[in-house]
């Protein structure tokens, strides 16, 4: 092996990280963070608890979608780990508990974005479902309180909504409900910056 050349990582490296962080592996590196901290955290669940009854249940909503929480992506080579995922229910009608894993590429991720975790969300994973064909992406970023919805056109992500604070918002692709932004903020207070 030439001087400098690095080994590519495999779903064994994945498997070998300490249960403590997130592995994903991305282009053939091993990608390490800790697990999210509780603006991350609170933002992701509380997402997950508002589409859950109107899109996965069906209360409230059109349902057809199976929707879940940090579900490993092998995709392409690479394995990703989203903090939210959904598939159309006709794409995905039932899982398959005998792979702990999904092959088959969601309709829409939601990445919360934090420090250590931006870069790749917003660099190498956005290309990686784009390259995959996932058609909606959204990125959440806590401390902003913003909402960024992407829509992949032609391989290509637009961005096709962008929502701040406490808005009341219609975003595709789960534009059927009204979503109250302040729900997702509402749980974390953040210390004051001084001036």
């Amino acid at each position: 092996m030439a001087a400098g050349a690095r080994r590519r990582a495999t779903y064994e490296d994945v498997l070998a990280a300490p249960a403590h962080v997130v592995a994903e592996l991305v282009s053939g590196v091993l990608h390490t963070h800790p697990r999210p901290a509780k603006p991350h955290a609170a933002a992701a669940s509380a997402l997950g608890e508002e589409l859950g009854p109107p899109f996965k249940r069906g209360r409230g909503g059109p349902g057809g979608w199976v929707i879940l929480d940090e579900p490993e992506l092998h995709l392409g080579g690479d394995v990703l780990v989203p903090d939210l995922a959904g598939w159309r229910r006709e794409r995905l009608p039932h899982l398959d508990a005998s792979v702990p894993y999904f092959d088959l590429a969601p309709d829409w991720v939601c990445e919360v974005l934090s420090p250590s975790t931006e870069a790749l969300d917003r660099g190498e994973k956005r290309v990686a479902y784009a390259r995959e064909g996932v058609r909606h992406l959204w990125l959440v970023t806590p401390p902003a309180r913003l909402l960024e919805v992407l829509r992949l056109d032609g391989g290509r992500w637009l961005i096709a909504q962008t929502f701040a604070g406490d808005d009341k918002v219609r975003a595709e692709p789960f534009d059927a409900i009204e979503l109250d932004l302040s729900i997702l903020w509402a749980d974390v207070v953040y210390p004051e910056t001084s001036r």
